[in-house]
């Protein structure tokens, strides 16, 4: 009976690291904040998940049950849950930050208290307790545990990365925000100022505060004279933050749209929160906004707001790309005094580097200088880039999520010439609030009226949607497939495919979506 109790207590780890695991990791896709990991567990219904609600009847069971087939069964049922946990390969795995060990520590420590404190006073409801530990609600228990001492901690950072830069009163900081394009252009801006600066720039997505912070302490170093600082922004008040911390000469805002609106509520909020750069500039600075954006063209009208502009379709833009030709190989542009050439595709991409030449011809980059890294400049994954395999043309479109975006990229798929099919595998998009499903249902329509030969609709969050909008633009509903996963996706397209067919993805939902 003792051995069987020790290997019990060893399967319920395996279970409690597991879930603990997973909880910790949707709560860092969460962004660690509580408000919205909440939404998420009522959302998803992971509350109620299998493992918090069978484990608790489970254990309640063989607490006025105890016989040994009960916890045989339990052992196995919970072995098998872990087992399965470890085993899946999730798309945006947790990132083992110091913040995270943190925490996981602690609903450690905290687990094995209560443990004891149970096992002391009220031995009969020890396995009640331990499965109960096992519920995510206690993730948010340990943060709120951690919290004086995440605030202490973040607080010396950002000191530290604010001394840093201090020290360094000859770097020019450009800010880079906008609900969508913004890491591209951080990208064809860093490329474009090489030509004649030592560049650093925000890696990946490190663009709250706290990456910002992070970038300056670990990265940042004297030799560097242009910090390129992409910002983010899920609330009124997070691209101030990151300004009150770098204080930026020059901003670009790339678009503003219907993003994040479960938290912003409004496009005019995201606007607001988008033009917190613009705001924070210096008297004397360099401010430039695309205008092919209708948010932020009427923020600009509406508050007076002095900057330069951007565009390819709006003829008031300062920077206007024009003459653009479509080829195979490339795509032919002109901006102000210079032509240019790239073998990047669709108009998305055009905008963005219009956006990096403007500030570059701030900057003092001569025009053969810019001409030679447009050349130059490589594709950014999954952000409208191309790859072959086999033939098969894949255009990878997978961290958009906006409807503007993705009319860009269907505009990439239909003018693909190609003889092969065209397809669509998208999952739409999320985080829009009330505007999710009609923003969705107008993708659809936008899907059946490109030339996409099939589609494939992935998940179930925006499914009724997108068919929907699929049905009303007339499509040929046979045509279309609805799978659960990106992995069956990949399993109904692959049989099909054949040299010169050319698919699209565009978005893909990180793992806290179903």
């Amino acid at each position: 009976m003792v051995v069987a109790v020790h290997t019990f207590s060893v399967v319920w780890l395996l279970f409690f690291f597991a879930t603990m695991r997973y909880s910790v990791q949707m709560f860092q896709q969460n962004s660690y904040r509580v408000a919205r990991y909440n939404r998420w567990l009522r959302t998803t219904g992971e509350w109620l998940s299998r493992p918090n609600l069978v484990g608790v009847l489970s254990a309640a069971a063989f607490t006025f049950y105890p016989h040994w087939g009960v916890m045989l069964t339990f052992g196995i049922w919970m072995l098998i849950i872990a087992i399965t946990e470890f085993s899946i390969r999730y798309k945006v795995p947790v990132v083992y930050t110091m913040r995270v060990k943190r925490l996981m520590a602690t609903r450690i420590t905290l687990s094995a208290a209560v443990i004891a404190l149970v096992h002391i006073f009220a031995v009969r409801y020890t396995l009640v307790a331990m499965m109960l530990l096992t519920l995510d609600y206690w993730t948010i228990v340990a943060n709120l545990i951690n919290k004086p001492m995440e605030a202490a901690i973040t607080r010396w950072y950002y000191n530290d990365a604010k001394r840093i830069l201090r020290s360094m009163p000859q770097l020019t900081i450009i800010g880079i925000t906008g609900s969508f394009g913004k890491t591209s252009t951080k990208h064809f801006l860093h490329r474009v100022l090489s030509e004649r600066y030592n560049v650093l720039m925000t890696p990946g997505n490190f663009n709250t505060t706290l990456g910002v912070v992070r970038t300056v302490r670990e990265h940042l170093k004297p030799h560097h004279e242009v910090f390129i600082v992409e910002m983010g922004a899920k609330q009124r008040g997070d691209i101030k933050e990151i300004c009150d911390l770098v204080c930026p000469s020059m901003g670009i805002v790339t678009s503003v749209g219907e993003m994040h609106l479960e938290t912003f509520g409004t496009v005019e909020n995201v606007a607001l929160t988008k033009f917190e750069l613009i705001d924070a500039l210096p008297e004397g600075g360099f401010g430039i906004v695309n205008i092919d954006s209708e948010a932020a063209y009427n923020h600009i009208k509406k508050g007076g707001i002095a900057v330069k502009t951007y565009g390819i379709d709006n003829s008031e833009a300062d920077y206007r790309a024009t003459d653009v030709i479509y080829a195979p190989q490339r795509t032919t542009f002109t901006v102000k005094d210079g032509d240019y050439a790239t073998h990047l595709l669709g108009r998305g991409n055009i905008l963005n580097i219009t956006a990096a030449l403007a500030v570059a011809e701030q900057m003092g980059i001569s025009v053969e200088a810019r001409r030679r890294a447009v050349r130059q400049i490589e594709q950014v994954e999954h952000r409208l880039s191309m790859r072959t395999n086999g033939g098969i043309t894949i255009l990878d479109d997978a961290y958009n999520s906006n409807p503007t975006g993705a009319r860009m990229a269907l505009e990439v798929l239909s003018g693909f010439e190609t003889e092969g099919a065209r397809y669509v595998v998208t999952p739409g998009f999320v985080e829009m609030g009330a505007k999710q499903y009609n923003n969705n249902r107008a993708f659809g329509v936008d899907i059946a009226h490109s030339k996409a030969d099939a589609v494939v609709v992935v998940n179930e969050v925006n499914r009724e949607a997108i068919t929907s909008g699929l049905k009303d633009g007339g499509y040929d509903m046979a045509r279309v497939s609805t799978v659960a996963s990106f992995k069956e996706a990949m399993a109904e397209l692959q049989p099909r495919l054949k040299a010169g067919d050319v698919v699209l993805y565009e978005n893909d939902l990180p793992d806290s979506f179903k």
